[in-house]
């Protein structure tokens, strides 16, 4: 830890040069020059020092060997540490995973529990990802409706209704990308309920966890008795660090069974799939030595957030909740007389400026009328967007 080091996430540390070459899946890199791409979640900012160091150490002594089928010891102790000491889970590096990124675990996990004809629970608006793992291995979603306010509390009960013979697994993603939401303990607690009356898996996508701003708390499912030993836990590095390029994930299982079960179905043991050694010792290092950037990183999100909030409420037509969890900003269009289509064609061709917007097959049919905005990029970046996108708004 250095807690008086001081990170100064301003325009001038960003590498723009870099980012053109490098930033792909929607961002600068894939975008036509000269357009702003508040697109993808992944920051726009070099990942903390430390990070590259341990990268550049372990390759020097130019040993790139096959790691364990789960994961390098020091990788698990340290993600295990890091889930006790943070989040409050009672877990262990015996039943925790290194994988090809968060993505993976969660198609790993699916892939574990779910078969033919078995149904998931998924969130509607959530990120594609889960509808995606579970229809890759032949089951059905259902789709539970939450509101897009974050503030909204949950009414669990139309999730219940949802609940038969068939299904085995509730997917959560805490906090909720795109809505923001972040889940309280009491809402996690009337969840955990549901899912112990029918004996249900719990898939906690916890990517985010690390991004939560005041006041609010993050929770995780699995810190609570309850719940703890239904819950599997997947996580990774991409939006908190900034290190996506490394597909670098972790799943944390409660017990020796369904940590079995997971490996058996991830295919790791006969190096079909796994994580690579980089990947692991860079992770390990962001949980060891850049919790101070993480700290600091999250400081400038919040003021982003807010920059961006108010942007987004300033245009006429346009309504944006405060997110309380994410870098990402979920904005309702529909009163501008545009279709969220329509205003991401708009701003790209003409203010050249790129969002997302919310269609079914990325968020669900829940996220239609809105457009989705990731703000993990300098105020420089973010003012030059709404600049350009007042002045199309305006003619």
């Amino acid at each position: 830890m250095h807690p008086t080091t001081d990170v100064h996430f301003g325009h001038e540390q960003i590498r723009m040069d870099l980012l053109r070459e490098r930033a792909f899946n929607l961002r600068w890199a894939a975008v036509e020059p000269g357009v702003i791409p508040l697109t993808a979640a992944d920051p726009d900012f070099p990942c903390a020092p430390e990070i590259a160091e341990a990268i550049a150490k372990y390759a020097r002594d130019r040993y790139l060997s096959y790691a364990p089928a789960e994961g390098l010891r020091s990788f698990r102790e340290a993600m295990a540490a890091y889930y006790q000491e943070r989040k409050g889970v009672h877990c262990s590096a015996a039943y925790t995973i290194a994988c090809d990124s968060a993505a993976f675990g969660i198609y790993a996990v699916c892939k574990a529990f779910l078969n033919a004809g078995d149904e998931a629970i998924v969130f509607n608006p959530v990120d594609f990802l889960f509808k995606h793992s579970v229809e890759l291995v032949g089951a059905r979603t259902q789709l539970f409706d939450v509101p897009i306010d974050p503030q909204q509390t949950i009414d669990w009960q139309p999730l219940e209704d949802l609940v038969n013979n068939r299904t085995k697994l509730i997917c959560l993603c805490n906090p909720l990308n795109p809505t923001g939401k972040v889940f309280t303990a009491e809402e996690l607690h009337e969840l955990a309920i549901i899912a112990e009356r029918h004996n249900l898996i719990i898939l906690s996508d916890e990517i985010w966890s690390d991004v939560v701003f005041t006041p609010n708390s993050y929770v995780s499912m699995a810190s609570l008795p309850e719940a703890a030993d239904r819950t599997i836990v997947v996580t990774g590095f991409s939006k908190s660090y900034g290190l996506a390029g490394l597909r670098a994930g972790a799943i944390i299982a409660p017990n020796e069974t369904l940590y079995e079960s997971i490996m058996e179905a991830s295919g790791q043991r006969s190096t079909v799939h796994g994580c690579n050694v980089l990947a692991q010792v860079a992770a390990t290092a962001a949980l060891q030595h850049a919790q101070y950037w993480l700290e600091q990183f999250i400081d400038h999100l919040q003021h982003m957030r807010d920059l961006t909030v108010d942007a987004l409420n300033a245009i006429p037509g346009i309504h944006c909740h405060v997110p309380q969890g994410c870098y990402v900003a979920f904005a309702n269009v529909q009163e501008t007389g545009f279709t969220a289509e329509e205003i991401h064609s708009r701003w790209l061709n003409e203010a050249r400026v790129a969002v997302v917007p919310g269609l079914p097959r990325w968020f669900g049919a829940n996220a239609s009328g809105h457009i989705r905005i990731s703000f993990a990029t300098s105020e420089q970046v973010i003012q030059e967007a709404f600049h350009r996108i007042k002045n199309l708004s305006q003619q």
